[in-house]
């Protein structure tokens, strides 16, 4: 049962295809299974953060970019389902969401969403697809940065000065484009040897300006051992089904 109230306009809904880069190891998280692989409320990370994207009914097909190595999505209950599409992903998580890309198709417009993020809002994710409308750059869900920020000395732990936190953003996922503008820009930003931390960076290596959708604070990406607890409490006030 679909999480939005949506009524579909009379002009067709431009294709979108998501995908969810989830090759990484989660490192941080000092678990023995990727951090998208643990579980909370029930069912496991990314279990939880593909069902938020396929409670929009936009959202036909997902692309899950995993690990070569990895045995553990393929035995998940969501994994059987038809709409989804799984590739395996490169070192880095541009080189992932590439591989993704390379398999995505015709569709107009491509989404990324973190694997490790569970708690994405329903009313945010559709503030974010309603660009697609007048957009032609696309954008991000984003959170304003609300705490004083620092900027670290170089190599030690030691202040050296205040940020100004005026216009500092928090990029959240999901990240929506036009397809061909983001296998363009990631290329191009790939041979250039940037570091893409996320896909607004490669358009903007390339010169274009991805809008700024506010989003929820509750949209965290589950990177350490205490987020854990913190992403079981969102769920649970949200009362998911399972």
């Amino acid at each position: 049962m679909s999480n939005f109230a949506v009524s579909l306009p009379d002009v067709v809904a431009p294709d979108i295809i998501a995908i969810v880069p989830a090759a990484g190891i989660g490192s941080r998280m000092q678990a023995d299974c990727p951090k998208q692989y643990l579980t909370v409320g029930g069912k496991t990370i990314i279990e939880h953060a593909i069902s938020s994207l396929f409670g929009h009914p936009r959202v036909q097909r997902i692309i899950v970019v995993i690990h070569p190595q990895d045995t553990q999505f393929s035995m998940l209950p969501i994994a059987q389902d038809s709409r989804i599409s799984i590739v395996h992903g490169g070192e880095l998580r541009a080189d992932s969401v590439m591989a993704g890309l390379q398999q995505a198709g015709q569709a107009k417009w491509v989404l990324v969403h973190d694997a490790a993020r569970p708690c994405l809002h329903p009313d945010c994710f559709e503030k974010l697809l309603a660009i697609t409308a007048h957009s032609k750059v696309g954008g991000i869900l984003a959170a304003p940065v609300r705490d004083t920020m620092k900027r670290g000395e170089a190599g030690i732990h030691a202040i050296a000065h205040t940020v100004d936190r005026q216009d500092l953003w928090h990029a959240l996922t999901p990240q929506i484009f036009p397809l061909e503008l983001l296998k363009m820009c990631l290329s191009r930003a790939l041979q250039d040897g940037v570091m893409v931390t996320d896909e607004a960076s490669a358009l903007e290596h390339c010169g274009y300006h991805p809008l700024l959708i506010a989003g929820r604070s509750d949209n965290i990406k589950v990177t350490r051992p205490e987020d854990l607890a913190l992403a079981e409490f969102y769920l649970t006030q949200r009362q998911y089904p399972k």
